[in-house]
């Protein structure tokens, strides 16, 4: 009986058989253009993604929209004043950010978490301190974008208020003098709620939790803030209206303007804070931006690792 033999596996030709395909890439031989460059390209990228710029329309909606509903008050106290003939506008240049702050909250809620989050969240952050970029070049860029992109929604329509003013031919020095101190003023509002919104949508990679504890140290804090104060209004404490504007974001950038830049404080009897007072005032409000700043860094130089 014929025994059925296993078949012989081939074998394979002696030799080496290793095989090396030019798929051709090759080294990059051009200019190295550094730190500064990345800088620059992040901020701007950042600056544009705070609009929505080079995304989806989705993405515009938001933005575009808060930034159509800061100027068209704007607009309207502009028209008013053109057709009565008023002899000045409705409404003060540092006075409009404090009226529109619900508006300038939502947007940084809305705003900080996706320029931070999403990086947090794919774990691309590490890719950017490769190199040639660093944790210092990546927050600079990311505190700056946001600041930029914030003060371009506070301060546009302060523009619409000044060529309206302009064309209703109110005084020119008068409006140009509360024009100047309504952008120092946006400009010191736009630094803080930057540092506040990035420091707060750093610390989760979740876009929902980051808008939600954004809108509640806002808003919030703005709330309780101003109840205490008609609190201690109503009970003749006016001396202790100035301290309690310390507590939160939007009552500091208050004080301050009330303090050195002429304003009408918003707070109960419009007691604002002395000269003295406004002093503390800004140097809460530098040493917030200064934490902030600090407080990114810590927290990117762990993500970094």
């Amino acid at each position: 009986m014929a025994v059925e033999q296993p078949l012989a596996s081939p074998v394979p030709p002696s030799g080496d058989q290793t095989r090396i395909h030019n798929i051709g890439y090759r080294n990059y031989d051009g200019p190295r253009l550094g730190r500064a460059y990345a800088r620059r390209s992040l901020y701007s990228q950042s600056l544009r993604g705070s609009y929505g710029l080079g995304r989806s329309v989705k993405s515009k909606v938001l933005p575009m929209l808060l930034f159509v509903v800061m100027c068209v008050p704007a607009a309207i106290m502009v028209a008013v004043a053109v057709a009565t003939k008023a002899k000045d506008l409705p409404v003060e240049y540092t006075r409009y950010a404090i009226i529109m702050q619900g508006v300038i909250s939502l947007y940084v809620a809305s705003q900080a978490p996706q320029s931070v989050s999403r990086d947090l969240r794919f774990k691309t952050v590490p890719l950017y301190f490769s190199r040639p970029i660093e944790t210092a070049d990546y927050v600079r860029a990311k505190y700056a974008a946001l600041a930029s992109a914030m003060f371009v929604l506070t301060a546009a329509p302060l523009l619409v208020l000044y060529i309206g003013a302009l064309l209703a031919k109110l005084d020119f020095a008068d409006q140009t003098k509360g024009f100047a101190e309504g952008l120092v003023s946006v400009a010191l509002l736009s630094l803080l709620f930057a540092g506040i919104g990035l420091v707060i949508a750093a610390v989760t990679p979740r876009r929902g939790f980051g808008i939600a504890a954004v809108i509640a140290v806002l808003i919030i804090s703005y709330g309780a803030v101003s109840t205490l104060q008609a609190i201690a209004d109503a009970q003749n404490n006016t001396g202790a209206i100035p301290w309690i504007g310390l507590f939160s974001p939007v009552t500091l950038i208050d004080g301050v303007q009330t303090a050195f830049l002429g304003a009408t404080s918003s707070a109960p009897g419009a007691v604002g804070p002395g000269s003295g007072q406004g002093a503390v005032y800004v140097l809460v409000v530098l040493g917030l931006i200064a934490a902030a700043y600090g407080l990114l860094l810590r927290r990117y130089k762990k993500v970094g690792l």
